[in-house]
Formats: structure tokens, sequence, C-alpha cells
């Protein structure tokens, strides 16, 4: 396993997989509290944080599985957050044997066409390269990040941007491979128990995704309130304990 991983605690185990631009500082907040009464794994996925740079096109679905076999996890929990969302409701398609439950945190969705803002918010933070400072904070003014951009918690998100940012120059190879068809054709196949957590304040893609799982049929839904797309470094308390709810007793789920 040449990923980048952490393990804390013991119990059911839980794996996390962070956004995009991002890596397992995504988490800092989150990961300890699950900690507490699961075996929680983060990593960096292929070309971000630790892990080495991306030598051809990543196979994300294809690292959470190799990095599970590497740990002996039969049966695991998946949490996801954006990219990470959507990674995570591929594998749960892929591979359903494997997850107990899926939890989703303003997911991305395989095959969803965005917003025009979000698409010249893209473009821009393309078009400044290779000036890193500028796409850094094109990225933390970016429409997705209302709330955190004026937070305390705003110089994390800069910080772990950047750094990603800088790896992406170093990458010999772009681009990801996704099963076909995408998983906004599919979702109604997705046979996992599945919680999806927004936040109230997120782009409104978010409340247009969230109605497009809607055609999953052991679903529920959560909307912090206040919370934007990075809801996981502003809010980790109100999502704790809503996926611990959505998981049941620790106790009895170890």
């Amino acid at each position: 396993m040449d990923l980048h991983y952490e393990v804390l605690g013991q119990g059911k185990p839980i794996v996390m997989i962070h956004g995009g631009g991002a890596d397992s500082r995504d988490w800092p907040y989150l990961a300890p509290l699950l900690a507490k009464h699961y075996k929680v794994i983060t990593f960096d996925s292929r070309g971000c944080g630790q892990s080495p740079s991306q030598t051809e096109a990543a196979n994300y679905i294809m690292d959470v599985l190799n990095l599970l076999n590497h740990l002996s996890i039969e049966k695991t929990v998946i949490i996801g957050h954006s990219i990470g969302g959507q990674i995570a409701t591929e594998f749960a398609l892929s591979y359903p044997q494997y997850l107990q439950e899926l939890v989703l945190v303003a997911p991305a969705l395989a095959g969803f066409v965005h917003s025009l803002d979000l698409l010249e918010s893209f473009q821009a933070i393309q078009s400044a390269a290779p000036d890193v400072s500028k796409m850094t904070e094109l990225v933390v003014n970016s429409p997705f990040c209302s709330v955190i951009k004026d937070s305390t918690h705003s110089k994390l998100m800069r910080v772990m941007t950047e750094h990603n940012i800088r790896k992406m120059f170093e990458w010999a190879a772009f681009g990801a491979v996704w099963p076909k068809p995408p998983a906004i054709e599919r979702l109604h196949e997705i046979s996992t128990r599945t919680l999806f957590i927004r936040g109230t304040r997120d782009h409104e893609d978010s409340v247009k995704i969230e109605t497009h799982f809607r055609a999953v049929p052991n679903i529920q839904f959560v909307a912090v309130a206040g919370g934007d797309h990075m809801l996981n470094l502003t809010h980790p308390e109100e999502l704790y304990m809503n996926i611990v709810t959505f998981l049941g007793e620790p106790n009895k789920q170890a």
C-alpha cells in the first residue's frame, strides 16, 4: 500500500475520504471525535498530502479497495466529503459487499452538471496557474466557501489547499478513471443504508445533488444550520452527533 494513512481508535471501522484539493487534514476535528468509539482510518488520496503523485489517471475506487484489503477490513462505514463523497458513492455501487453504512458530507456526484457560477469559479482557478497563492485565494473565496472564508478555520484550509495545489504541479499525469454509466444514473441501485449531510449555506448545487440522491432506497437527510461546503471544518460536533445517531450506539456496534 503506497498511500499514506493513519488509524485511530478501536471498534467498528470507519474509512474517511477527503475532498478535492485537500488531504487527511480535512478531518482534524471529526476523526478524533469518532475515534473515541470507532476504528477510524484517514488517508491521503493519490496525488494529495503525503501520498505519491499521480503517474497515470487515478483510480480512486481501486485505491479504496486496496486500502481495505491491506488493512484486512471486510466491512466498513465509509464517510466521504465533496469529491470524496463521489468516490464513496461509486465505491458503494461497485463494491457494496464491503459497506456497512455510507455517510456523504456535501458530496459531489458523477454526471452532475454544475451551475454556471461554479463552472466559472473552477475556470478562474485553473486560469490562475501557476500562481499558487492566487489559486489558493480563489479556492477559499469560491461560492462553496461563504462561511469558512471568514472563520477561524480559513487558515487551515489555505495551508491545506496551497500544499495540494503545489503538489499537483508535480503530477506526471492527470484525470481519473470513473465507472460508466455515471453514478447519477444509478443511485437507485445503492443498497447500503446512507446518510446525506449538507450545510444550509452551501451552494445551491448541493441542494440539487440532494434531490438526485432521493433515488437511493434507504437514505436519510440532514441539513446542518449555518454550514457551507466545508462544514467538516466549521461544524464537526454537529457532524459527529448526526453520524453517531445514524450509526447507532457505538458500544453495541464495535
